[in-house]
């Protein structure tokens, strides 16, 4: 499987638990618990075959900056927070940056 399908689908499953976190309660929801464990061993599993391909540092800002910023956005558009000037400016230059990331072909 291509190494960026790989990191593209480790991205969704942190950012799969980290809604499901939210659901969670605290771990007192067994559904949303066992969701979030399940997907952030998936992330962590395929994080460790992306490595084999990528640098830590390029696949690590990659899966952080990418699953950090579509929380921000799912957290704005679909859980009501505030889309403030001061939380969507950072989220932009976060998105430069795995864009540029992306672009510059770092291995």
């Amino acid at each position: 499987m291509p190494v960026g399908l790989l990191l593209t689908i480790a991205i969704a499953s942190e950012v799969a638990a980290t809604i499901c976190l939210r659901y969670s309660h605290g771990f007192s929801e067994p559904l949303p618990s066992a969701s979030v464990v399940a997907g952030y061993a998936l992330s962590f599993f395929l994080l460790s075959l992306v490595l084999k391909e990528l640098s830590v540092g390029t696949t690590y800002a990659i899966w952080a900056g990418a699953g950090t910023a579509a929380i921000a956005v799912i957290g704005i558009v679909a859980l009501g927070e505030p889309a403030t000037a001061l939380k969507l400016a950072p989220l932009a230059l976060i998105i430069a940056g795995v864009v540029g990331l992306q672009l510059s072909g770092a291995h």
